[in-house]
Formats: structure tokens, C-alpha cells, sequence
């Protein structure tokens, strides 16, 4: 079965730092640009970054630049977002997606055709 699985999340003070984990399953991770993406109640989900698979190379909104990290370790088959400074605007629920790559040194954090999704994990800041 495929799987992609999110963990990490929790409650954290603003200014804190929380690491979010997604471990796939189920498919040829290394051949999937992994991308994280956001939804907070009420509002629609949104793409936070992503990470190509051949060179690593990863994109960010402008929102959370210079804040957030994105990177994967292959041999793991799992993907990490590195969340520092967090605001309590960064609270939502994070999920993680995976989309085959038909270029190893770009990625897409659209959301669009996306081939696999995990369920989320609920990251909450407080003020």
C-alpha cells in the first residue's frame, strides 16, 4: 500500500521550532519531488515548499523563506520540514505529497496533480 506519513507536529510557542517527518512507502521515493503544503481553518491549503529529487534543490513561499527548511534523505525514504521562528499565523495542518519527477532539478508545490498524499500532521503556535 501506498503511504505517506506525516509526524512531528504538536504545540509550540511562538519563536519556537518543531522538525515535521514524512516517511513513504509503497513506491520508488527517490524518483517523487516531495512538496509540504498547509491548511488552516477556514482557509484553503496552501504550498509551503518543495525539494527535487536529483540535486535537492528546494522552493519556498515567500512567506515562510529564510524560516523553514525542506530536505529529504533517500535512503530513508523520508522528507523533513525544519520549522524555526515560528508565528502563531504557522499554525495548520502540515501534509506532505509526492509527485513523479520528470526533471531531477526543479519541483512544484502547486499542488496540482500530485500523485500521492499523506493525512497531516496538526502543528498549533501560541502567541
Amino acid at each position: 500500500e501506498v503511504q505517506l506519513v506525516e509526524s512531528g507536529g504538536g504545540l509550540v510557542q511562538a519563536g519556537g521550532s518543531l522538525r515535521l517527518s514524512c516517511v513513504a512507502s509503497g513506491f520508488t521515493f527517490k524518483y517523487y519531488q516531495i512538496a509540504w503544503f498547509r491548511q488552516a481553518p477556514g482557509k484553503e491549503r496552501e504550498g509551503v515548499g518543495c525539494v527535487s529529487t536529483l540535486d535537492d534543490k528546494t522552493y519556498y513561499t515567500e512567506s515562510v523563506k529564510g524560516r523553514f527548511t525542506i530536505s529529504r534523505d533517500n535512503a530513508e525514504n523520508t522528507a523533513y520540514l525544519q520549522m524555526d521562528s515560528l508565528k502563531p499565523e504557522d499554525s495548520a495542518v502540515y501534509s506532505c505529497a509526492a509527485d513523479f519527477a520528470h526533471s531531477s532539478r526543479w519541483c512544484d508545490y502547486s499542488g496540482h496533480d500530485m500523485d500521492y498524499w499523506g493525512k497531516g500532521t496538526l502543528v498549533t503556535v501560541s502567541s
